[in-house]
């Protein structure tokens, strides 16, 4: 199936979250579509991760994102949960300005409070628009792609080159190159193909066309 976005919106919770769930699609598509990244916070609260902010601008430069495409949200790490219906008007506002029309998010088998909170209000302000389900190792359980995209070996080493980028997190297993690249074998063994990165299917909107 070929698939295509005018305008695609990529969702994550935390700086890192994007790349580690779809760092090679968006290499893949950087050069062929409008898009932009929305990262709901930019960690800027924890004294450990002041970096990560400027980690994340120069990690999505690999991936071939300019900066005025990488957006902050105002919202604060962990507690999601207590700002539901904010990043629901966020969200909203969100698609009143940009009009994206397929999304990619966090999968609703991720259990971290942040990631599953923001899904949930995704799905609510983009109803009628096909939303995507990424996955970030760390955090999801029970996983499956059901979606998987073929992408190149070389959107995999600007995937692995990406992640490298975050020297915050350099010693965090899920950063290993190793794992990256493996996960995005194993999606491709899943779609007979070399490389693939893997979705799950949140809701698809589509027209059958000859």
């Amino acid at each position: 199936m070929n698939f295509f976005g005018k305008k695609v919106l990529f969702l994550g919770a935390h700086p890192d979250d994007i790349e580690i769930g779809c760092g090679a699609l968006i290499h893949h598509i950087a050069k062929q579509t409008d898009f932009l990244c929305v990262t709901l916070s930019d960690n800027q609260k924890n004294p450990d991760l002041k970096n990560v902010k400027g980690e994340h601008i120069k990690s999505m430069k690999v991936l071939g994102v300019p900066e005025e495409k990488i957006v902050f949200g105002p919202f604060i790490t962990r507690v999601f949960p207590d700002a539901r219906q904010e990043i629901l008007e966020y969200f909203l506002k969100l698609r009143k300005d940009f009009k994206p029309d397929l999304i990619f998010v966090h999968s609703k088998q991720d259990v971290h409070q942040d990631h599953l909170t923001m899904t949930d209000e995704a799905l609510r302000a983009f109803r009628g628009i096909t939303v995507l389900g990424f996955d970030v190792v760390r955090s999801s359980y029970g996983f499956f792609p059901n979606f998987l995209v073929e992408v190149s070996e070389e959107d995999v080493k600007k995937k692995v080159e990406a992640l490298s980028e975050y020297e915050t997190y350099r010693d965090r297993y899920y950063f290993n190159s190793e794992v990256t690249r493996s996960i995005m074998v194993r999606h491709g063994a899943l779609a007979e193909v070399p490389f693939a990165e893997g979705f799950d299917i949140l809701r698809i909107v589509g027209k059958f066309e000859g």
